[in-house]
C-alpha cells in the first residue's frame, strides 16, 4: 500500500468492500455470489445470465438501464447486505 494522505480510506471508499456487499461505485454489480436456482436470475447482483455474460459489451446506457431495475428491485443479496450494513444500531 502506497504512504500518503490516501491511506486513511475506510474500507467502503477504496473498494475493498465492493466484492462482499458492493458499492454504488462499481461499474458491475457482481458480489462474488453468483448462482441462479430454479431460474436465469443471479440472486448475488439481480442481473440475468444474458446480461452478466455480455456486461462487458454493455454500452454506459445499458448497464445504467440495468442497475436501475436491479435497484428499484433491491431483493438481490447485493441489496440485502448493503441494507443490513447501512442500518442504524
Amino acid at each position: 500500500m502506497n504512504s500518503g494522505s490516501n491511506d486513511t480510506k475506510s474500507a467502503s471508499q477504496d473498494g475493498s468492500h465492493s466484492l462482499s456487499t458492493g458499492d454504488n461505485e462499481s461499474d458491475s454489480p457482481c458480489i462474488g455470489v453468483c448462482t441462479t436456482l430454479y431460474d436465469e436470475i443471479c440472486q448475488g447482483c439481480g442481473r440475468t445470465l444474458g446480461e452478466v455474460s455480455n456486461w462487458v459489451f454493455f454500452s454506459q446506457e445499458e448497464k445504467d438501464l440495468v442497475w436501475k431495475r436491479i435497484r428499484a428491485e433491491g431483493t438481490a443479496t447485493r441489496f440485502q447486505r448493503q441494507a443490513k450494513e447501512n442500518k442504524p444500531s
